[in-house]
């Protein structure tokens, strides 16, 4: 598949281990994010763009765990 140069965590569910790692990668990328983002919004101009990012970083993680999620049930059949 195609996606997994853009979403190279996704590609080592292959096992249960694997997914768990997957999924909580995913969700480390955003909550740091998020953190990080929450901080920096508060400047004004600042503030839109991270907004935008937050938003870009949100459907990453999203995506990637879905992808994470049929890779494993692709890899159990």
């Amino acid at each position: 598949m195609g996606f997994k140069k853009y979403f190279p965590f996704s590609s080592k569910a292959k096992d249960v281990q694997g997914l768990v790692i997957a999924i909580a990668i995913y969700l480390i990328i955003s909550i740091v994010l998020g953190a990080l983002l929450g901080i920096l919004a508060h400047i004004p101009l600042v503030g839109l763009l991270t907004g935008i990012v937050g938003a870009l970083v949100w459907v990453y993680s999203i995506v990637g765990i879905v992808f994470a999620i049929l890779e494993f049930l692709n890899a159990k059949k």
